[in-house]
This record gives structure tokens, sequence and C-alpha cells, in this order.
């Protein structure tokens, strides 16, 4: 089983990334292919034989991923499993590789696997990065209906049959639309703690545009995916749960700009999951209106 890995950075992390790919070159096994993609930025100096491009304009989180997928050949098809992983991460084991493998090969429906995600320095993992609404233990394995986007693997035939990350998305929820196409289409997601990504603990509203694209693209992500019964339902639980957690004047601003932004905008093709797919994520333990 070919395992191909995509790194997007801006440049700005050279020691970081050097890190990481030390890390994907020393993986057991099959040696791992690495596609890496200058988001709107130029390349630092980089290992001899790895797949490259320098993108003249940052295409966000999903579209620099989608061009790093197509380094491996249409939808990726050069190799099996895609990971991607954040240049600022690193694989501290040296078996990761083989476990993704092991994992894809043990079963056919498996389609995408989330790894932990640990801070290098204490070892804890934060609630927002285990992918379900029981996150108190993060060294529980389950089935789950997202994914952590810098820290996780998909099978190219997931993406080749459902399609890419939605490139407009730029940053926040592209994991979740894939996730939903592709439960939709029968596959399976995984959450796996013996399969870790060091990164540094952070906080996602460090950045800029933050609150506007997690609101927007909420609103975009049911628009393109829910049944119109739970469009309403689904966005109202969301604008309840933002008032609940009081966040500063600003920040609600920016939040209710992208949330008008999401209706007055388009969203990309509407392909809604079927009732079946809806009552697949209840039993996950996730309807698609939390």
């Amino acid at each position: 089983m070919k395992l191909g890995a995509v790194i997007i950075t801006m440049g700005n992390r050279p020691a970081e990334l050097r890190d990481l790919l030390d890390s994907v070159a020393k993986q057991l096994g099959p040696e791992i292919e690495v596609a890496v993609v200058g988001n709107g930025s130029p390349l630092p100096p980089l290992p001899e034989g790895l797949r490259t491009v320098e993108l003249p304009e940052n295409l966000g989180i999903p579209g620099g991923r989608n061009v790093g997928i197509e380094l491996f050949g249409p939808a990726g098809r050069e190799v099996d499993v895609v990971l991607f992983l954040d240049d600022d991460g690193l694989l501290p084991s040296e078996d990761t590789g083989e476990l993704v493998r092991a994992a894809f090969a043990a079963d056919p429906k498996l389609g995408i696997i989330s790894f932990r995600i640990a801070d290098p320095e204490t070892g804890t993992t934060q609630r927002r990065h285990v992918p379900r609404l029981r996150a108190s233990d993060p060294m529980r394995d389950s089935r789950v209906t997202t994914f952590l986007g810098g820290a996780s693997a998909v099978r190219t035939r997931v993406i080749e049959e459902v399609g890419p990350l939605p490139e407009a998305f730029f940053y926040a929820h592209e994991e979740t639309d894939l996730a939903w196409r592709a439960l939709d289409a029968g596959w399976q997601i995984e959450y796996r703690s013996d399969l870790v990504l060091h990164h540094p603990a952070t906080s996602p509203a460090r950045h800029a545009v933050y609150h506007r694209l997690v609101a927007r693209n909420r609103v975009w992500l049911a628009r393109r995916n829910l049944p119109w019964l739970l469009v309403p339902i689904y966005l109202g639980v969301w604008f309840a749960l933002t008032l609940v957690r009081r966040p500063s004047r600003q920040a609600l601003r920016a939040w209710l700009g992208g949330f008008r932004e999401g209706w007055s905008s388009p969203c990309g093709e509407r392909r809604p999951m079927r009732w079946r797919t809806v009552w697949r994520l209840t039993r996950l333990g996730r309807p698609p209106i939390i």
C-alpha cells in the first residue's frame, strides 16, 4: 500500500518543516512519497526527491491540500492513501506509516483516519482535537463523523469518488464537508489514539479571519450537505451555542458578518445527504444538528 504525505506551508516555519520531513523519512516500511506546497510563498531549502510546487497566491488550507493531492496524479491515484500533516507537526513514532497501512488493509470500507494530536511538551490532547462530542478521553478509539485536517490519512479512492476538499472554504470546516460526503458514500471514519502527531497546543482564534470564516463556512456546510429540513435546526443550534459562549463584541460582529455572508454568497454544489446517512451520524453519536 503506497502512502503519500501532503504538507502545505507558508514558508514561515522552516525549522519545524524540516523536523517534520525528517520524521516522515524515518518511518518504517516502504518510503512515503512527500508533496510540499508553498501556499502563496517560496519554499525553503528542502531535501532532494520531494514533489514540490510554489503557488503564486495563498489558496487556503483546502486549496493548498488539493494542489498537493494532484502532485500524486489526478485525485492522488499514484498513491493509495494520502496523509495530511501540518507543517509544524511531527511524527514521534517511527511505526505510524505501518500502522496506517495495516488499518486500511484490514478494513476496505475505512476511508479516513484521524490522528491524535498531542502537545510535545505536556503530552496533552486538547478537547477540540478529539473529533466527537464525548471528548474527555482522548485515548479512546472510536468511529467518528469528522476528522482533523492536519493530522489525518485519507484513502485516495474517497477523494476520487466524492471529490476534493471544498477550496472556497479557505479555512475551517472543510474536513467535515469531505467527511459527510464520504459517510454518505458508505465510507467509515476512525479516530485512532495510537497514531500521534506532536503539535504545539494553540488556539484556532489566533487566525485573524477565524470568527468570520467559521460562521460563513458553517452556513455553507449546512447548505451544501444537509436536507433542507435540518438546515435551520443545525444553524440555529450553532447560533445559540455561539451566544452562550459569550464572544467579545469584536468577535461576535465578525461572526455575524460571516453568518450573513454564508447565506448571501454561493456555497458551491449542493449534494444533500440521504436520511439514511442522517441516521448513521446519529448512531455514531453526532446527529447533524449539533
